[in-house]
This record gives C-alpha cells, structure tokens and sequence, in this order.
C-alpha cells in the first residue's frame, strides 16, 4: 500500500509538471503570437522597404513552432533518462525543428538576395543571372546543415559519409573541371561586367559582335555576318576584350587613311576631307570631324580623316561613305593620289 501511494505522488507531480511545461508554453507562445509579433510588424512597416516585412511573416510559425517544441521537450523531461522513448521523442522534436527552419533560412535567403539584386548597380555581385546560383549554393548550404544536425540528433556517426563524400567530390570535380571552371568564370563575368548583352566587343581580336546572351556557361555573339558564336567563359575570362560600345557614351570613332602627292597644299586636303563627313546620317555631329597629316610617306603625304558614328553597328557603312566621299573629292579637285611605283634604271644595255 505504501509503495501504492509513493507511485501516485510521483505521478501527480510528474502530472503536474507537464500541466505546468504545457501551460507555460501555451502563455509564452500567446505573447509572442499577439504581442510581441504586432508590435515587430508596426516597426517593420516604418521601413522603406518590404523585404523585413516578408521576412518577418516567414519567421512568425517557425518562432512560435520552436517555442511549442522547447515547450514539448520540457514537459517530457519527466521521463527517465537513458530510456528509448525519451530518447526517440526527442530526436523526432530536433528533427521537426531543423527542418522546420532549414525551410525558413532558405526562403529568407532568397528574399534577401533578390532585394540585394534590386539594390545593387550594374557593376555588383548580385545580378538577375547570378541570384539562381547564389540561392543553388545558400539551399545547398542550409540543407547540408540541416541533415548533418538531423543525423547528430540519432545519434548516427557521419564521419563515415563525409569521407565518402569528400571522395564522390573530388571525383565529381575531376570528371567535370572544364564545366566548373566555366561556371566560375560566368560568375566572375556577370560580377566584373566587362560586357553587358547589347555591347559590341572583340575578343581577342579575332571575334567582333553583339553581345546577345551571358550565362553562366557560355556568352553568345552575333556577329555582322548575322552568325551566333558561343564562347566558353573559361576562354573569356583569360581573353583581352576589347567593349567598343563602354566609355562616356555609347558614340564610336572610325578612320580612313588618304594619301596626297607631294606638293598637294596641305589646306587645301584637309578643307576637302572635312566637306566629306558632313551631312553623312551615320557621322555624329558632336564630336566634329577631324583631319590629321600622320606623316611623310615614301610615296606621297599621308593623312587621316577622323569621326564618330553614334552606334558601333554603323562603323562599316560611315568607313564606306567616308571612302567614297573621299575618292570623288579629290578626283574632282584634280588632287593626285599616289600610288606606290618603282624606277628602273639600266645603266648599261648588253651588246
């Protein structure tokens, strides 16, 4: 009977414990449910932006869901210590709260980083093309995080498994470098921005066109042969890129060389070579035209006619007209051009 009375005290207080635990859980979570969280909310509106207030709508379950689960782990502590029942309700609370906020981590990431890609100018790390990878490598984080503390929670030893992963790694990079080493380098491209979709550029000097696509592969260009040519980032990124539409204004400069015989008055070139950029629809009025005498040549006087053209697509066609413009100039000013010429002396003729 004695024994019989000693196992109702203990349960009445173990009762009584978790009455308590859950009481005090159902108070707290209340408070922070419809006081604490409105209060958090009006701050958060004071802000100009609305990112706080979407996190802050994310982190109000997962808040109050923790507060349950401490609560719930609490009022459990009543049963004996070492016992499988403590032990499995316990790793199954850790459980449900790891993933519960792996969850929550991965949606605030995002929200924070596509806020940060609105924010940032055209020079920054985040952009539209970068904010999947970013998000890919912050899930990846998270999720990694979160299993490992899933796996410590039973009680499993994952050194094991990290050594095998480290492993299936290194195997995984070796297989697949060159894709890796493109991925980086579309990373780096997109954060540099030496190039945005819409500019002309020259890799290497070999390849001349219009930037149409940046991923995080490859860039695609269309030349002025109307051809796509797709060039690995790994190559871009170790290339000399000449972006002949960046500088203060998108405006280009085209030449054409004109040569003038010897004796030619040199005003009177440059008068002409001027009246031939004018009224041209491609040459842009500011800057003006130019006229430069480079030099003394073997063959005649060499001089170069300078303008702009307000769009590095009109290059060809302004070089045209500014050719042809300077070809019939001279030959109605009765201007000699020259041409290189050889003498041939002979001295003596053979009998």
């Amino acid at each position: 009977m004695e024994g019989l009375i000693n196992w109702l005290d203990s349960t009445d207080s173990r009762l009584v414990h978790v009455v308590m635990s859950m009481l005090m859980v159902a108070v707290v979570s209340l408070v922070v449910r419809f006081a604490l969280f409105p209060v958090a909310r009006w701050l958060v509106r004071r802000t100009g932006t609305t990112v706080d207030d979407q996190i802050l709508d994310r982190l109000t379950r997962p808040i109050v869901a923790t507060i349950v689960l401490v609560g719930l782990g609490w009022s459990l502590l009543w049963l004996e210590d070492g016992s499988t029942l403590r032990y499995v309700i316990f790793a199954l609370l850790k459980t449900v709260g790891v993933i519960l906020w792996a969850v929550t981590l991965s949606g605030c990431g995002v929200l924070i980083l596509e806020s940060l890609m609105r924010l940032q100018t055209a020079g920054g790390w985040i952009q539209p093309k970068t904010v999947p990878l970013f998000a890919m490598i912050w899930k990846i984080l998270i999720y990694g995080g979160a299993v490992y503390y899933v796996l410590q929670a039973w009680h499993i030893n994952v050194a094991t498994w990290l050594a095998s992963a480290g492993v299936m790694g290194i195997a995984v990079g070796f297989a697949a470098k060159d894709s890796l080493a493109n991925l980086f380098a579309g990373v780096f491209i997109l954060a540099d921005a030496p190039y945005e979709i819409g500019d002309f550029i020259i890799i290497d000097g070999d390849t001349r066109g219009e930037v149409t696509d940046i991923g995080l592969r490859s860039s695609r260009i269309l030349t002025r042969d109307d051809v796509e040519v797709t060039v690995p980032n790994a190559v871009i990124a170790n290339a000399k890129i000449i972006n002949e539409t960046r500088g203060p204004h998108r405006k280009m400069r085209v030449r054409i060389q004109v040569s003038v015989a010897y004796g030619t008055d040199v005003e009177h070139v440059r008068s002409l070579l001027l009246g031939c950029a004018r009224d041209i629809p491609d040459i842009a009025v500011d800057p003006e035209p130019r006229v430069r005498f480079r030099m003394m040549a073997d063959s005649g006087l060499q001089f170069e006619l300078l303008a702009w053209v307000n769009e590095p697509v009109l290059r060809g066609r302004a070089v045209d007209a500014l050719n042809e413009r300077a070809y019939s100039a001279l030959r109605e000013a009765g201007v000699e051009i020259p041409y290189p010429q050889v003498d041939l002396h002979v001295r003596d003729l053979p009998k």
